[in-house]
């Protein structure tokens, strides 16, 4: 095995792994040097020159030409005799350059080399993808799926680097085959094992930050200012927005001309409802804001325990809980505050639909009572609990609790 051989090899690894000439010169120098060391117990009185172009690689040893019989080290010194077979012109004292070949190495040093390659380059490569990936934290990178796994999906970047995308950090209803092109945030990198291990995240609040910055130039160039983002994956998130300038609408500039800035968002989420809400120092405000659609009557706060009693009429109560109280939770989460939604009835004589009770009774319940012809509390209230029986398939205990939950409504 010669030395061009050995450097066309090499000259793989640099087209492969995409290795800059001179960080591929200073691994080949590294390699050798360890070898020559090994070999001759230093590598200080050799020359190596790498041209990766060429496909070159020397490896010359400097030795002292000294007197006939006067060697004590083979490595660093040579006699006289010997020195003039080179050259004829040398002289005692002066030092003599002489070029090493692969031949003068063993098989079984040229394959150590080799093998010390691969794991120089490979430690190189991690500790590249490694650096490179943990200055991206936070930012969004698009890839493609490669393999999908019931706890995770791999996927590659366009340098076919390896990136994890966990099922906890997926949203609900992502669905991803191979080949398709997904966008996440880079949520987490570590090394395990000397190996790095890069986490994407869809179901981060970062995630989201960064497509209001990709799709609203306001909030990119700092006019606007995002101050909080709470989200239910999939479901529904609530976004707060400032902004400095009184020319600038946040809220309009964020959803954009009907719609138009935000449509991307919510698509790529899955169609995840979007709540923009304009940010304000003062709580009774806030909280009013973070209900939305729904609209209140009155608040009372109790801003030591950070808790907040809400009144609104009763068709306001289903829009203020949301779909699974993900809009409640959510308003609680971004203004700090406790929430306590109540129905505010203007007199004895006002009626409350059925449905503004989900929140206390199953929805199995109320359609089974629909049924029957009963959609308000009151009309269910007029019949006696063996008319309610009689009716529907409801058991007693279930009735009993309905009417108690409906009487305390008109108490």
């Amino acid at each position: 095995m010669d030395h061009i051989n050995l450097v066309e090899t090499f000259s793989e690894f640099k087209e492969f792994k995409n290795i800059e000439r001179e960080t591929m010169m200073r691994i080949l120098e590294d390699v050798f040097r360890h070898m020559l060391a090994r070999k001759y117990g230093t590598d200080e009185n050799f020359d190596i020159i790498v041209n990766i172009d060429k496909g070159d690689l020397e490896i010359w040893r400097n030795r002292e030409i000294v007197e006939d019989g006067g060697v004590e080290d083979d490595n660093t010194q040579i006699e006289y005799t010997e020195a003039i077979k080179i050259e004829p012109d040398f002289e005692i004292g002066e030092d003599v350059s002489e070029e090493i070949k692969m031949g003068d190495f063993g098989r079984r040093e040229i394959l150590s080399v080799r093998q010390n390659l691969i794991a120089k380059i490979q430690e190189y490569e991690k500790d590249n993808v490694y650096k490179k990936y943990k200055d991206k934290i936070g930012e969004i990178i698009s890839g493609e799926v490669y393999q999908v796994w019931k706890k995770e999906i791999l996927i590659l970047d366009d340098e076919y680097i390896e990136l994890i995308l966990p099922k906890s950090e997926q949203i609900p209803s992502d669905f991803y085959r191979k080949g398709d092109t997904i966008r996440a945030v880079v949520s987490k990198v570590e090394m395990r094992n000397n190996t790095p291990y890069i986490i994407l995240s869809r179901t981060s609040t970062i995630f989201l930050e960064r497509l209001f910055e990709s799709e609203v130039p306001e909030v990119y160039d700092g006019l606007i200012t995002i101050k909080k983002i709470v989200r239910v994956p999939g479901e529904r998130a609530k976004i707060s927005v400032e902004s400095y300038d009184d020319r600038i609408d946040p809220v309009g500039a964020c959803v954009g001309m009907k719609g138009s800035r935000i449509h991307g968002i919510v698509r790529e989420l899955k169609n995840e409802n979007i709540d923009v809400i304009n940010f304000t120092n003062n709580s009774s405000l806030y909280i009013s804001r973070s209900l939305s659609p729904a609209k209140i009557s009155s608040i009372q706060l109790d801003d030591d325990n950070k808790k907040a009693d809400v009144y609104m009429k009763p068709d306001q109560v289903s829009l203020a809980i949301g779909k699974g109280g993900y809009n409640i939770k959510l308003a609680g989460k971004l203004t700090g505050y406790e929430i306590d939604v109540y129905r505010d009835t203007d007199s004895e004589n006002e009626d409350v639909d059925l449905t503004e009770f989900a929140d206390e009774i199953d929805q199995w319940i109320i359609k089974e009572l629909n049924t029957i012809g009963c959609d308000t509390a009151k009309s269910v209230l007029e019949l006696s609990v063996e008319e309610l029986v009689k009716r529907t398939d409801l058991e007693e205990v279930t009735i009993l609790e309905v009417m108690k939950i409906l009487k305390a409504e008109f108490e």
